[in-house]
């Protein structure tokens, strides 16, 4: 049977309320928002895989936890670790009222002042969502590494940063 136009328009909105959690989740990332951070995620029992360098957890407060450890870490009064999240190619799912899969893919920059290098790497999400309290938020999210490349940082390479 045809999806009606209502069915299909709350398909749609639906679609682009999850793409709008997972650019805040993004951003969140780039900001050092771990409060953010962690409120795009359910709010007991997510499943998360960033894989070896990261590690994996059964639960949002883990990763979140690793998460301000890591990006609010400063050293003589700036971050140590500055990040770039781009992420594209979504390809959302809606499976039900309740659930959806999506896949993207990741655009990674991450400059360390401390070790003086730069890092890009490309990156894939393999991502599940669910309403919780009448919002879209990520049930599980693991992530594929394709490729990384890290170089040093030039010398008198000036990084310029503005967060606060």
């Amino acid at each position: 049977m045809e999806p009606t136009l209502e069915q299909r328009i709350a398909r749609l909105e639906a679609i682009e309320a999850i793409k709008a959690l997972k650019y805040r989740y993004l951003r969140a990332c780039d900001l050092k928002q771990p409060e953010v951070f962690r409120e795009c995620f359910v709010a007991r029992g997510a499943s998360i895989d960033y894989g070896p360098a990261l590690g994996k957890f059964d639960d949002a407060d883990g990763i979140a936890e690793v998460y301000r450890r890591m990006a609010l870490a400063r050293s003589d009064g700036k971050y140590v670790v500055l990040d770039m999240h781009h992420g594209m190619h979504a390809d959302v799912e809606i499976l039900s009222e309740a659930e959806a899969r999506g896949a993207w893919t990741l655009r990674f920059r991450q400059v360390n002042r401390v070790e003086r290098t730069e890092r890009v790497s490309t990156i894939e999400y393999d991502d599940r969502y669910e309403v919780e309290d009448g919002a879209w938020r990520i049930r599980s999210c693991h992530v594929g590494m394709l490729w990384s490349l890290s170089t040093p940082l030039p010398e008198g390479a000036e990084i310029v940063e503005t967060l606060s």
